[in-house]
């Protein structure tokens, strides 16, 4: 278990500001003793889940091409059949995971191959939930094309309280099954589109973790 890269910048600050904070506060309230400890729980309550959102567990595995990873830990909302209408233009078979901000919020590629296409859209911060986010949230699209020539697309969302969305994937460049992709700032949710007929692995609101899960199977 170790920080991620992307918590190192707030982390600091944010020791930085708590401190000060309560710094002024033993200074200007002395005599308020209550106020003192409630802010000082409260504070380092704070940071303390702070630590815990940008933890980064180690899971390496084993690259498979016949098997498809989750790319996020998170809940299961959604899996069905959509017309996937930013690069494919057709219909796909769609698995959508919700990651509240308790979940490990660094994204892993599903599968190993070269990235064909990255695209950014801004847009809008409705709940990660809602069946609409994927079309107009802000997101970011990585399209990975296997070793026998499928290709799938992995979207990170940014939800009502995530504001950021880092993604690490360069056009023609090859990945590897289980590396990261990139990460997204408190709470948001990842889809991804497969091939119509991929045998899903996964029931419906099963709880699923990077490089640990399999959702599903591609021949």
């Amino acid at each position: 278990m170790s920080i991620h890269k992307e918590g190192y910048k707030i982390l600091f600050f944010g020791f930085l500001i708590l401190i000060l904070l309560n710094t002024a506060i033993w200074i200007f309230l002395p005599d308020r003793v209550l106020i003192k400890w409630v802010i000082g729980i409260c504070t380092t309550s704070l940071y303390i889940f702070l630590f815990f959102f940008f933890r980064l567990p180690h899971r390496k595995i084993q690259p498979d091409p016949g098997l498809i990873y989750s790319p996020a830990d998170g809940k299961v909302v959604v899996i069905e059949e959509a017309e996937e209408k930013e690069y494919f233009k057709d219909l796909r078979l769609q698995v959508s995971i919700f990651m509240s901000p308790f979940n490990v919020h660094s994204n892993r590629y599903p599968v190993s191959g070269k990235v064909k296409w990255v695209g950014y859209h801004p847009g809008r911060y409705i709940v990660a939930w809602h069946p609409k986010s994927s079309e107009l949230n802000e997101r970011s699209s990585i399209v990975i094309e296997t070793e026998n020539g499928r290709e799938i697309l992995v979207r990170q969302i940014a939800g009502a309280v995530a504001r950021r969305i880092k993604t690490y994937a360069k056009e023609n460049q090859i990945v590897e099954q289980g590396d990261e992709l990139g990460f997204i700032k408190f709470g948001s949710r990842v889809d991804i589109f497969l091939p119509l007929g991929t045998e899903i692995e996964i029931p419906i609101l099963q709880q699923v973790r990077a490089n640990k899960t399999i959702i599903a199977k591609i021949s």
